[in-house]
């Protein structure tokens, strides 16, 4: 009797207990690093003449970045807020304000949601305050306010491209087997490829387009020694490699809508604009708040780029949270690198865990009706 009932729990367990081994590696080498970084987080490291040592110092290198002689580096030097920053903060403020009474009233409203709102609203309001009071002549980015530059402009720039660009392939164009082809190339390229290639197209003494600089009056400009012009440079690096990645799932999704719906629109008398509005855009927009959210992931994560075309410079204007880390780690500043990528985690995950709430999950909720 025993032997059958086992039998029984194994079959219909069989699903869970094949896919265990597998959940199990990948939660060992997933909780591994993010254990041993949270130690060395709270530790100082030192090479000794016996190897190295772990001193256990509390919070130390997180006040450091956020209040030490870390500050300058990771939230960057500060001075009074100009109109522009002001502008910033009453459009990022008025948004969380606005969140925040649609919530209170919705008919949704759960603790849980109340939790994560207490959590993530201020955080995103202390950012918009930080990049705010950073952006002046006399103020420095840091490393937080420039991975919230790379990721902000950077997406916005790659979806609204790769989307116009899937959008005018799924038309029936000529030669569009040929531009799919063409967009999809560099996506096949490495990061650390497209970064020296774009540091070689930027040179404008010896690169290929320093006539043209020196046409319009730029060849005895660096861009590498202004930090917006540099901080341009990597977006635009960074756009040319993953605008294929948003070009290829929008494609995919522009030609995977119901061609019955649109000719019954063209044939009700609405137009392009009108049929893009209420029907096109209504039934992708769930796929596009989806590869939002995985570009925003992996835009956090950005290093190659600012490496390679800048080193971080000048100074550390175009160092992202990423490098920032990876310096530290190369200076054996142990500590101090996991505590900046444990910062990271922490922006990034309350990023997007709001982004997959508020956005990505209304979107299909709204599709689903």
């Amino acid at each position: 009797m025993n032997r059958e009932r086992l039998d029984h729990w194994i079959d219909h367990n069989s699903g869970r207990l094949f896919i265990l081994p597998a959940v199990l590696l990948i939660l060992s080498f997933s909780l591994f690093p993010l254990i041993i970084s949270g130690w060395l987080a709270l530790s100082r490291f030192k090479i000794t003449a016996d190897g190295f040592s772990l001193s256990y110092i509390g919070e130390l290198n997180f006040k450091k970045l956020l209040t030490g002689s870390q500050e300058f580096h990771f939230l960057g030097t500060k001075a009074a807020v100009e109109p522009l920053g002001w502008i910033l903060l009453a459009l990022v403020w008025g948004l969380l304000a606005w969140a925040s009474w649609r919530f209170v009233s919705g008919q949704r409203f759960n603790l849980l949601g109340l939790i994560g709102r207490l959590i993530a609203f201020p955080l995103f309001g202390a950012l918009a305050w930080n990049f705010a009071t950073t952006l002046g002549e006399s103020a420095r980015l840091g490393s937080v306010s420039t991975t919230l530059f790379y990721v902000i402009v950077g997406v916005s720039i790659q979806f609204v491209l790769g989307t116009a660009l899937a959008f005018l392939c799924a038309q029936n164009i000529k030669g569009r087997t040929f531009f799919r082809l063409v967009f999809f190339i560099p996506l096949m390229v490495t990061p650390v490829g497209i970064a020296y290639t774009f540091r070689m197209l930027a040179d404008m003494s010896v690169g290929p387009f320093s006539p043209l600089w020196k046409m319009l009056g730029l060849g005895e400009f660096s861009w590498a020694a202004d930090p917006w012009t540099a901080r341009l440079v990597v977006v635009l690096g960074d756009s040319w490699q993953w605008i294929p990645f948003i070009f290829i799932i929008m494609l995919a999704a522009f030609e995977s809508q119901s061609r019955d719906e649109l000719e019954a629109a063209e044939l009700d008398g609405a137009g392009p604009l009108q049929i893009f509005r209420d029907i096109t855009w209504p039934s992708v927009a769930p796929v596009a708040a989806t590869v939002v959210l995985i570009r925003v992931i992996e835009a956090f994560k950005i290093v190659d780029l600012p490496n390679v075309l800048t080193n971080g410079g000048p100074g550390i204007a175009t160092e992202s949270l990423t490098l920032h880390s990876f310096i530290e780690w190369r200076a054996l500043n142990l500590g101090g690198s996991a505590a900046v990528a444990y910062s990271l985690l922490f922006i990034s995950t309350i990023a997007c865990v709001s982004f997959f709430q508020l956005i990505v999950l209304p979107m299909r909720r709204t599709r689903e009706r």
